[in-house]
């Protein structure tokens, strides 16, 4: 199973996990084609190769993304087809 899957199985189970860092939804990302885009505050903007957008909010001070962001990430990786 690749790193990219697993990431996706962790992000899909139930309950959402409560340990998903920021930098492992940026790899996650990336790996599915987004590029980070950095944008002023703590909204942070992904552009898809296809032109998707997706803005997830990065955590500060703490590195644990919150459920709605998970939410979020889930969302844009449904939207480019990454998941079902």
């Amino acid at each position: 199973m690749s790193k990219k899957q697993k990431l996706i199985d962790r992000l899909q189970k139930a309950p959402p996990p409560t340990d998903f860092t920021w930098d492992e939804a940026v790899r996650l990302m990336e790996m599915c084609g987004f590029k980070l885009i950095n944008n002023t505050g703590s909204r942070r903007k992904f552009v898809h190769t296809t032109g998707v957008r997706a803005f997830l909010h990065e955590p500060h001070p703490e590195s644990v993304i919150k459920r709605y962001t998970i939410n979020d990430l889930l969302d844009a990786l449904r939207t480019v087809g990454e998941i079902k």
